[in-house]
């Protein structure tokens, strides 16, 4: 189990390593300016962290009140994950519309492109910082 003060680096590190990818990667790829994508990469990010927190406080106590526990099986998590997703998109997309002056369509696709990225790099970063900093109980791998 990890300590508190690993979770803190572990989350600040995820955070600010995908910001400076993230930024110019799709300030290039969406063709805006890198101060305006910074920001909308800050505010998704923010956006993010804190539906997170929300959304899975819900999702337990609604699991609580259906189910009499919070545990997940294999479909309760695919579904987890699908509706925390897609709630993200409805949040972010006009967001981004806005900030990017886009239409809600090519906002959607930038989402769907910041979903996807993420998606890969927290599955990169996650082993990369497993391999790293080991938690307790585990050797280097």
């Amino acid at each position: 189990m990890r300590s508190l003060s690993d979770r803190i680096r572990q989350a600040l590190s995820f955070e600010i390593i995908g910001l400076a990818i993230v930024t110019p990667l799709f300030a290039w790829a969406f063709d805006h300016p890198i101060g305006d994508m910074g920001v909308l990469a800050l505010l998704g990010a923010t956006a993010a962290t804190g539906w997170n927190y929300a959304f899975n406080l819900g999702f337990d106590h609604a699991l609580v009140r259906w189910r009499g526990t919070p545990a997940k099986t294999v479909p309760l998590r695919v579904l987890h994950a699908v509706l925390f997703e897609a709630t993200l998109l409805v949040i972010l997309v006009p967001i981004f519309a806005l900030w990017l002056d886009v239409s809600l369509a090519q906002a959607l696709v930038m989402e769907i492109a910041f979903a996807l990225f993420y998606m890969g790099y927290a599955f990169v970063f996650t082993w990369g910082y497993d391999s790293l900093f080991p938690p307790e109980g585990r050797q280097k791998a």
